[in-house]
């Protein structure tokens, strides 16, 4: 059964609009038609990272105020043969298409579709409104800081508010060395904080800014962006593919007797769960490394008591 996902973010610059592009064509490789819909009016942008951007003549814009069918509108791909684009008009306001315009455009699209992912504007202005209604699920893109993640709960309500479902979340452009060493807030706390099951995450990876540069998405260059937003797509279909993990690894002179960080990172023998990607560390596991310390500083003493014997 076809499927219509509004994927939207609440605060702008977190790379929604380039998950949505990469999910689409993760998607359409797996033999599974897709259609991105561009609903940003008067800010066109998948077109420039499909490199399509040559090939707009009509838009959704003039599909909506029925100025052309929807056929003439929409742009395949020259690469993915499964993948659609219906572009944003370049003039315009989010909102000029309404509720009911959106929704006859989604329903005509989900006849010749598998997926149809509308990319919203930012913001949680008419131009989301309008989407929601026309939408059977969320997904929505947020960046591990706190700014984003108050915007990103913003747009959660406005989903809830329409009546959908619990939205996904994907959390973009994470730096595992930095969750490791809990300078960054890990995509668990994200969406522990948020309420929302974690659909995956998309480490920071050159590639996406190098692809953006030649107007290319980063799906078709190998790299950890690329890897994580397949695995994003497999769960997305319903399969279970395991959340990568985020360790740090410790160099060998600090495997045998630094047991502080040991506990930290492993959660300990006793099966207590990892401490990574917190502001703040559990006490559980502030516990067992300051029972570590003091286990410590109990041998030396005992060996300076040995000593102090010998000499005396």
């Amino acid at each position: 059964m076809s499927q219509a996902w509004t994927v939207l973010s609440g605060k702008g610059g977190v790379g929604k609009s380039t998950v949505s592009v990469a999910l689409g064509m993760a998607l359409a490789r797996k033999r599974l038609p897709c259609c991105l819909v561009d609903a940003d009016l008067g800010l066109r942008s998948l077109d420039m990272l499909m490199n399509l951007h040559s090939r707009v003549v009509y838009d959704v814009l003039d599909v909506a105020r029925k100025d052309c069918k929807l056929k003439y509108a929409l742009i395949r791909h020259t690469e993915d043969g499964a993948l659609w684009l219906l572009p944003a008009a370049q003039e315009g306001q989010p909102g000029d298409a309404g509720h009911g315009e959106m929704e006859r455009i989604v329903k005509k699209l989900k006849k010749r579709m598998a997926y149809v992912l509308l990319d919203a504007p930012a913001g949680l202005g008419p131009g989301v409104s309008a989407l929601l209604p026309a939408s059977d699920h969320a997904l929505v893109v947020t960046t591990p800081d706190d700014v984003a993640m108050r915007d990103a709960e913003r747009a959660i309500a406005l989903t809830e508010a329409a009546g959908l479902p619990r939205p996904m979340l994907v959390v973009n452009r994470v730096r595992p060395d930095m969750v490791a060493r809990g300078e960054m807030y890990s995509p668990q706390a994200v969406a522990s904080a948020l309420d929302v099951p974690l659909l995956g995450y998309v480490p920071e990876d050159r590639a996406v800014l190098a692809a953006a540069a030649r107007h290319e998405s980063f799906m078709d260059t190998e790299g950890p962006a690329k890897q994580a937003m397949e695995r994003i797509a497999q769960r997305f279909l319903g399969e279970f593919v395991p959340m990568p993990t985020m360790e740090r690894k410790l160099h060998w002179w600090q495997r045998g007797r630094n047991v502080g960080i040991g506990v930290l990172m492993s959660g300990g023998a006793g099966g207590s769960p990892p401490c990574r990607g917190l502001g703040q560390r559990p006490k559980s596991c502030a516990a067992a490394q300051n029972a570590s310390v003091s286990s410590g500083r109990r041998s030396q003493e005992t060996r300076m008591d040995a000593v102090s014997m010998f000499l005396i």
